[in-house]
C-alpha cells in the first residue's frame, strides 16, 4: 500500500523546495494525498477491509491537521497546494 520511491520523488520534486525537502507541510500533504487515493481505490474493490478503512481515516485526519497548520501559517501556500492537489477547503 505504501508509495514507491519513484512516486515519492515525483511528489517531493513537485511540492518541495529541493529534492531533500521531505518535512515541509506541502510535501507531507502531497504524500498523504497520494496514499489516500491508493487506499480509496483499494477499498472500492475490497469493501470489507476494516484495517484499510481505519488507516484511511487516520491519514485523512493527519492531512486535515497539516492543512489547518498550513492555512494558519502560510495561507498563500495553502491556497496553491489545495488548488494543485484538487482538494476542497
Amino acid at each position: 500500500m505504501a508509495l514507491n520511491k519513484e512516486e515519492k520523488k515525483v511528489q517531493i520534486k513537485k511540492f518541495g523546495k529541493d529534492e531533500k525537502d521531505t518535512g515541509s507541510s506541502q510535501v507531507q500533504v502531497a504524500l498523504l494525498t497520494k496514499r489516500i487515493e491508493q487506499l480509496t481505490l483499494h477499498l472500492k474493490t475490497n469493501a470489507g477491509d476494516k484495517n484499510a478503512r481505519r488507516s484511511l481515516l487516520v491519514l485523512v485526519g493527519k492531512r486535515h491537521s497539516l492543512l489547518a497548520y498550513l492555512a494558519k501559517h502560510d495561507y498563500e501556500a495553502y491556497e496553491k497546494l489545495i488548488q494543485s492537489l484538487g482538494l476542497r477547503k
